[in-house]
């Protein structure tokens, strides 16, 4: 497998596993559970913002945020819809960058106003990772709220009959 191919595998996997979390929270009661809510939603937000802002870095924009989390907490809704318009263009930008564009140095400024320097491929597998390392985070928020653990790992994902059948 090539670096592009494991790019979109994995995007596809993050795409997935961000749309199977977002609807066990979206599955919650209305009215019960609102703090462990509103903690799970202040989380992927930060990934969220974490996300747009490499997406500005991969393209070398200026992004106008000024921390990692916004000072106001997204709907559920809202925010699963940003996720969804980022998440579909990480995963086409990702497959779409030859062996030498991923190998390719980005110079940037971090949040805190600090130089960085990363390779396109380092920066995706931050995002990637990143945004894991969280959704488990939101993961025990839900566990300690009864609500089963999300069954959201890769090989979950690259076992699941549709994919088979699609000859991956």
């Amino acid at each position: 497998m090539n670096a592009q191919n494991l790019f979109t595998t994995l995007f596809e996997y993050k795409t997935w596993a961000n749309e199977t979390l977002f609807a066990a929270i979206g599955a919650l009661p209305a009215d019960a559970h609102e703090r462990e809510k509103h903690d799970a939603i202040r989380i992927l937000n930060h990934v969220y913002v974490v996300d747009c802002i490499f997406q500005a870095n991969l393209q070398r924009l200026p992004h106008a945020y000024k921390g990692l989390n916004t000072p106001a907490t997204p709907a559920l809704a809202d925010l699963r819809a940003a996720v969804r318009e980022t998440d579909g263009w990480l995963l086409g930008y990702a497959g779409g960058l030859s062996a030498a564009e991923l190998d390719e140095a980005v110079d940037f400024t971090f949040v805190d106003g600090s130089p960085g320097r990363m390779s396109r491929a380092e920066m995706l597998m931050h995002v990637l990772t990143h945004g894991n390392y969280h959704r488990g985070a939101v993961g025990r928020i839900l566990a300690q709220i009864g609500v089963p653990p999300q069954r959201d790992t890769l090989t979950v994902f690259m076992h699941r009959p549709e994919r088979a059948h699609a000859g991956r």
